[in-house]
């Protein structure tokens, strides 16, 4: 089974007080120029003009194995469930296998990218794969499209990004530092157990088949399967927002009944401490913006969050319709509006790619010679921190090789993809697969359509 990252658990550590950006942050060593974006006041709402945000489309599927192997089927789909009544969230937490931190790289994403282009270029013609992925202003992950959108609010996390622009379109992954990592890797056992809990949770409420809870010999009934975070489905989906056209890839933890390609019937599980007073009240009203915009980017209709005590009991269970959920904390002190966030990133977006596309000049040439890198091999640096602003820099050659990190890439991306996609190469034969061909994906059992919610779209 798998679960958010240990960065995405109900109760993260309160990070030290950092994240201002200054002219002696760390990255500016490895820096050639640098430009500034502050974000918007949040305090005046009605100000803001509203940004249009496409109902996402669902591309394709993929899973990853219990072995890290990703296929393009749905052998790692799962079904709601509703838990047991006070189950508890620490069951299996000693056989939990858990993947080792890592650069979060878009090559599972990239490798959708292209079975899309290939199968437009098999239905309309060679060159259409290009042709479509060249109307795509951005691909990345649903959990950095989250934290763009969400940073006017961000009061505690800085984030840093990578970020190409090659052929038209932007490439953002996710920068972490060999410190990062480190510090992600040993967390204190505390935080170690509350972010089990979260896998813990899917585990409980999902299960193999449709409405059937699980029954696993010398388990208790219900509970889904040890938990690894290893195993993962995920959901690539195309969408767009003002001009933007996104192609945006996310794990999705189960689907309510039935599945035949669409999100309609998607489900995002959540928990979160049991609210007791008044000021668990508007911590948890807080959290619901990043539980609203992760479901909504990826089209997922209802978010399924568990409450629980401090020793990991589950004492309830909240369905939260995702477009209903701004409508919770409209007009309370403090609220948030995602009108203000999708009109930010809509500016972000576009004010990223004018920096990113400008022409090189010659005092960017990164090994001292004063020739200009190649524009398609340029690599950015984007900080968001907390409160002040983001800083966009570009790389020089010793922060390029830093990113590439003695892997076979240019940049961001595996050279095998950037040869497709960059120049010449965009018109170059697609890589041969010499891996065994994936069954074809089926679709899921079906159950009465009854007994499924329906989906009435995006409004907000």
């Amino acid at each position: 089974m798998s679960k958010r990252k240990a960065s995405e658990s109900p109760e993260p550590r309160r990070p030290a007080k950092a994240g201002r950006l200054s002219n002696n942050d760390s990255f500016d060593s490895s820096a050639l120029t640098a430009h500034n974006v502050p974000y918007p006041s949040i305090n005046n709402p009605q100000a803001v003009k509203p940004v249009p945000f496409q109902q996402p489309t669902g591309l394709l599927t993929f899973s990853y194995t219990p072995q890290r192997v990703l296929e393009f089927t749905n052998s790692a789909l799962r079904y709601y469930i509703d838990p047991p009544p006070g189950a508890d969230l620490r069951y299996g937490y000693e056989r939990w296998i858990k993947r080792p931190e890592e650069r979060t790289r878009l090559d599972g994403l990239l490798r959708a990218v292209e079975r899309v282009m290939q199968k437009a270029d098999s239905s309309a013609g060679r060159g259409s794969g290009v042709k479509w992925l060249r109307d795509i202003a951005v691909v990345t992950w649903r959990g950095i499209m989250t934290k763009i959108l969400t940073a006017p609010y961000e009061e505690r996390d800085r984030c840093e990004f990578n970020v190409m622009y090659v052929d038209r379109t932007l490439y953002i992954e996710e920068h972490l530092s060999e410190a990062r990592l480190a510090e992600k890797e040993d967390l204190p056992p505390k935080q170690r157990v509350q972010t089990y809990y979260g896998y813990s949770f899917e585990s409980w409420c999902t299960s193999s088949r449709p409405g059937v809870p699980e029954r696993i010999e010398g388990h208790p009934v219900g509970w889904g399967g040890d938990v690894d975070t290893n195993v993962q489905w995920c959901s690539v989906i195309k969408t767009k927002l003002g001009d933007n056209r996104l192609v945006i890839g996310g794990e999705v933890d189960c689907v309510r009944g039935r599945f035949d390609g669409r999100t309609d019937t998607f489900v995002e599980l959540k928990t979160s401490m049991a609210i007791r007073n008044a000021g668990d009240e508007a911590r948890f009203e807080k959290k619901l913006l990043k539980f609203y915009m992760q479901s909504f980017l990826l089209g997922v209709p209802e978010v399924v969050v568990g409450f629980r005590t401090p020793a990991g009991r589950l004492t309830t269970t909240q369905t939260f319709k995702t477009i209903q959920i701004p409508r919770l904390v409209r007009g309370k002190p403090g609220a948030w509006d995602p009108q203000i966030c999708f009109s930010w990133g809509h500016h972000f977006l576009n004010t990223l790619k004018s920096i990113v596309s400008a022409p090189a000049e010659a005092s960017e040439g990164g090994d001292g010679s004063g020739t200009p890198r190649e524009p398609s091999k340029r690599v950015w640096r984007v900080v968001l921190a907390p409160g002040d602003g983001v800083r966009v820099s570009l790389l020089d050659d010793e922060g390029i090789r830093d990113v590439e990190a003695g892997e076979d890439r240019v940049g961001i991306l595996p050279r095998w993809y950037y040869d497709q996609v960059a120049g010449d190469g965009a018109t170059a034969a697609p890589r041969p697969d010499t891996s065994q061909a994936p069954p074809p994906q089926k679709p899921a059992p079906a159950v009465p359509s009854a007994t499924v919610a329906s989906h009435q779209g995006w409004n907000i």
